[in-house]
């Protein structure tokens, strides 16, 4: 469906931001696992490795006391509640010296991560498409900052929440593009 919106310009400089490799979404026992994680994961590994130097992790952790919408989002997802220190929401790889950014929200874009990317260009790459990384480039782009998102570096809750995703931040042209991995280390 996204595949004719994929763009295979080289991407140059900018900031890699890793969204949410965790174990809560890298396990496929876990009730968010994203079935596609390991077919993903290789593409997360190159760019990192490509971007050394400028990569932000970031890690989605539930709120010591969920308010709002938060706390019937709890209810339904009880086993997500514990400390941001369990092992379900440890980094699946080491983030050495890259910071790391922990948030009890989907998005991730705010002044902290602002203050890390500066004028981007930001390149996302992680899951789940269709929660996090979408729910961080719409607000990214809004600030004005280019998004590429690494589509096969990117997996869904599922095959078609995926495809939804990208479909919807397609539509954000040219603020946010849509790219691949070999795309990416093209213009490195």
């Amino acid at each position: 469906m996204t595949e004719g919106r994929v763009t295979e310009a080289p991407v140059t400089g900018g900031v890699l931001v890793v969204v949410d490799v965790q174990h809560v979404f890298a396990d496929r026992g876990s009730p968010w696992g994203a079935p596609r994680f390991a077919e993903v994961h290789p593409a997360i590994r190159r760019l990192t490795a490509a971007f050394a130097g400028r990569v932000v992790h970031t890690r989605f952790v539930a709120p010591a006391e969920p308010a709002g919408a938060w706390a019937p989002y709890y209810a339904e997802f009880p086993f997500a509640l514990t400390s941001p220190d369990a092992p379900l929401y440890t980094l699946v790889d080491d983030p050495g010296q890259a910071p790391v950014l922990t948030a009890t929200t989907f998005g991730k874009w705010g002044p902290e991560l602002a203050a890390l990317v500066g004028e981007g260009p930001l390149v996302l790459a992680g899951v789940s498409t269709d929660c996090c990384v979408l729910s961080t480039a719409l607000p990214a782009a809004d600030a004005g900052v280019p998004v590429h998102v690494v589509t096969d570096a990117c997996a869904g809750a599922s095959d078609a929440d995926h495809e939804r995703a990208l479909a919807a931040m397609a539509l954000y042209a040219p603020l946010i593009t849509l790219t691949t991995t070999d795309a990416v280390l093209a213009g490195r």
